[in-house]
């Protein structure tokens, strides 16, 4: 028998290479909505990380700290593994776009094959949010564009540490 999911945990999972002000948007918003939120900081193979998983998971505790109930842990493996392992029903997601929505709807028709009993709930991005996207502020960042209205002080300046420590030859 499996030890029942709570669904008052919702899992907010990702890279967050860098956390930008649109992923704390949806940790605000997810921490009012669920007694526990915990952010899963996690590896994905198709991704070329600026930050370490522990470089990442610090400044996602920075970003997290205004929220009593927000947690931060690290993670390998299938997300909806993790879910399952922290005893959660929920898994949380945020939508930007239309393309968005396309990888998103597929990747929640999976995890409910992999595993029924989590429900993947998805929560809008505001409009100052939905162009908003960690690759881009990489690249912005790359290309000494002005990051202020979109990453947390702290975060911007550690992507901007990461993008002179990268163009050191």
């Amino acid at each position: 028998m499996t030890t029942p999911l709570n669904p008052r945990v919702a899992v907010y999972t990702g890279t967050f290479d860098p956390v930008h002000l649109g992923h704390r948007d949806a940790i605000a918003r997810g921490s009012r909505l669920f007694d526990t939120l915990i952010v899963g900081v996690g590896i994905n193979p198709d991704k070329s990380t600026y930050f370490s998983l522990d470089e990442r998971v610090e400044l996602l505790h920075d970003v997290c700290a205004p929220f009593g109930n927000v947690e931060v842990h690290k993670f390998e493996g299938l997300a909806v593994r993790f879910v399952r392992q922290l005893g959660a029903r929920i898994m949380l997601r945020g939508l930007r776009t239309l393309s968005d929505m396309e990888y998103e709807f597929t990747m929640s028709l999976m995890n409910a094959n992999l595993d029924p009993e989590i429900e993947t709930v998805f929560l809008m991005a505001k409009e100052e949010y939905s162009h908003v996207s960690s690759s881009l502020l990489r690249q912005i960042a790359t290309l000494g564009g002005d990051l202020s209205r979109f990453l947390p002080d702290r975060v911007r300046d550690a992507l901007l540490h990461k993008v002179k420590e990268r163009k050191r030859p």
